[in-house]
């Protein structure tokens, strides 16, 4: 959907500037989303092992100010990417466990273990009409480390992003 908007306001001449945020995390995250998910969770208890994956944080309020950013600087038909810094899933429910000043689990699960878990969660689901807490999708998403890089955002843009630690404290004490 995002080439074909693209596509199309480069042909009426309108002027889009498309920003992709990576994983943004922090305070007044009511649903929660899928990271403040694993932030609530961890914070709770209830992340007893983990599986080696990465993900790209960064700070919600950091997000929002890249937006006006693009807004005003960026250049038509460009894309820039909105992230903070690369962590993987370990060293974030570590984060999550120091700012508690807990620990955090040190069991890691293969993915192969995962899936059926996956399976069988989004039977439950079916049946209860019910968020199911690990979903084939993740387990999928989860073999990739998903990191990104902002320089082009903030060469060319003045992007600007903080420590996400500071967004992991922020949504957890939110919570």
């Amino acid at each position: 959907a995002g080439q074909e908007v693209r596509r199309r306001a480069h042909d009426l001449k309108f002027p889009v500037v498309t920003v992709n945020p990576s994983t943004p995390i922090g305070p007044g995250d009511i649903k929660p989303a899928p990271t403040g998910r694993i932030i609530l969770d961890a914070a709770a208890g209830r992340m007893p092992a983990f599986v080696d994956t990465g993900l790209n944080l960064v700070h919600v309020d950091d997000v929002a100010r890249g937006h006006l950013h693009a807004m005003a600087r960026g250049a038509p038909g460009e894309r820039y990417i909105l992230g903070g810094e690369d962590f993987t899933l370990r060293e974030i429910l570590e984060n999550v466990a120091e700012h508690l000043g807990k620990r955090a689990t040190t069991i890691r699960l293969p993915h192969w273990f995962v899936y059926p878990l996956a399976v069988a969660a989004e039977g439950v689901a079916m049946l209860t009409r019910r968020e199911p807490r690990v979903t084939l999708d993740g387990v999928r998403m989860s073999r990739k480390y998903m990191f990104f890089t902002s320089k082009k955002a903030e060469r060319e843009i003045g992007y600007v992003w903080r420590d996400p630690r500071l967004a992991i404290a922020a949504a957890i004490d939110w919570f």
